[in-house]
């Protein structure tokens, strides 16, 4: 996006730790005890379609980089031991979602295509004997393509999943060395070529920039190829590096990490790179091409932001499932147990897995949609907004827009009587602007990452 601005004093001035805004307030809100007959009721009385998603934590080797719940073995029997919970875990929430279809189910991880071509089967058969999926239209999945070959990449096409994410990070040779996950850029090209013959729908690639020795002419040939694959959709995210909360990342040589005027200069280089080659900019870290549904949803106002990031649909009507897996439903969060025995502890005495939740209030509720129409589309109505909420927004958020002060001077937000504007130049610091709105940010904003 040519409007974006790469001025260091802004650089300087707005690169703060922030939330990525998954959910509003954040998972860090959540909170134990939390009563499942808050769960099983606002469960019984919402209506419309649903979104599930399925957390998937086993992985064969361990990513140095990744900050995901997971679990390293070469067992695939521990698999089939999970699948049984997770039937047990599914039979407990369908008479609570039983009224409701299922649009969209997507699978993550860990490496969700860890599971062999059989226990991808019965997980489909799972979905089917306990939901509504006569109206799904969406089934997603996580790929590693170290894990999948092409006869399951059309196995998972014939059980009806249309769309694939491929973990790439970078094609670099050493950076792969590096970050333990070194994977053949042959067997990427060819998944990718399959995917695109057997039909799927939509073909994302996941990169991640500020990994350790990515500079940028070799992060350029890495964006080359990516272009070349011609995916509908690639995913740029930043590298958090927070080795005191995932130990892993300990195992990363801190001096070969990219210094920050680098690590910005890849984000440059990727939005470049990607606008130039066609894509939409949907902001902060995704791109779509102009007829993917993603970039569609955004044109129409209707694109939506979950714990899975941009979403066409699924951001107040999301079900978790399995270890881990946080839920988000008509204004309330919840989140299973993260580790695997207490995880199974719980099913096994026939209970939700629930380790912690929370209740938004009307403020937050306020708050949530408000921060949701900035980071999806850029802008608010202020006035139908202050209509739909029957609030003066000059005086309940008061103390936002004189935050938002800093941000007016430097021409990132237009702010008029009836309208709150991102400008292309503040796009890239829409989670900073996004955190003058939020309440909750000064009581855990060390445990954040960079925006950028």
């Amino acid at each position: 996006m040519p409007g974006i601005h790469w001025d260091p004093a802004l650089i300087a001035k707005y690169n703060i730790h922030g939330p990525r805004y998954t959910s509003y307030p954040t998972a860090l809100a959540l909170q134990a005890p939390f009563e499942s007959q808050t769960v099983r009721d606002t469960l019984l009385a919402s209506t419309g379609e649903l979104s599930l998603y399925l957390h998937l934590p086993f992985c064969h080797q361990l990513c140095y980089y990744c900050g995901c719940n997971k679990v390293i073995t070469r067992h695939q029997h521990k698999a089939d031991r999970y699948l049984d919970a997770l039937e047990q875990e599914m039979a407990l929430y369908q008479p609570l979602v039983a009224h409701r279809p299922i649009g969209k189910i997507h699978l993550g991880g860990g490496t969700p295509t860890f599971l062999t071509e059989q226990q991808l089967s019965r997980l489909m058969q799972q979905f089917q004997q306990y939901f509504d999926c006569a109206k799904l239209d969406e089934l997603s999945i996580e790929i590693d393509p170290r894990s999948c070959s092409l006869e399951k990449l059309a196995h998972l096409r014939q059980l009806g999943f249309n769309r694939v994410s491929f973990g790439v990070q970078d094609f670099d040779q050493q950076v792969q060395i590096t970050i333990n996950r070194v994977q053949d850029t042959d067997l990427i090209r060819q998944l990718v070529q399959r995917a695109k013959a057997l039909g799927f729908s939509s073909i994302n690639l996941d990169l991640v920039y500020g990994l350790p020795y990515q500079q940028t002419a070799s992060f350029q040939q890495t964006l080359d190829q990516v272009v070349a694959l011609d995916p509908d959709r690639v995913s740029l995210f930043s590298y958090a590096h927070l080795p005191a909360r995932f130990a892993a990342q300990r195992k990363l040589p801190e001096a070969a990490l990219p210094a920050a005027e680098t690590k910005l200069a890849l984000l440059q280089q990727g939005i470049a790179t990607f606008s130039q080659a066609g894509y939409q900019f949907i902001g902060m870290d995704h791109f779509a091409k102009p007829d993917d549904g993603l970039a569609k949803a955004q044109r129409a106002g209707q694109l939506q932001r979950n714990f899975q990031g941009y979403t066409t649909h699924g951001q107040n009507a999301l079900l978790g499932l399995g270890v881990s897996s946080i839920s988000q439903v008509d204004g309330v969060l919840w989140q299973h147990e993260k580790e695997l025995p207490d995880y199974y502890q719980a099913i096994e005495a026939r209970q939700l897995p629930l380790a912690k939740g929370f209740v938004l209030s009307k403020d937050d509720c306020i708050r949530a949609e408000l921060i949701a129409q900035l980071i999806c589309h850029f802008e608010l109505d202020t006035a139908v907004f202050s209509q739909k909420w029957q609030l003066d927004f000059s005086e309940y958020f008061a103390d936002s827009l004189q935050q938002l002060s800093p941000f007016l001077e430097d021409g990132l937000v237009e702010l008029t009587p009836d309208r709150i504007k991102v400008t292309d130049a503040g796009r890239l610091w829409v989670r900073s602007i996004c955190s003058a709105f939020d309440v909750y940010l000064q009581q855990g904003q060390q445990r954040y990452s960079k925006v950028v």
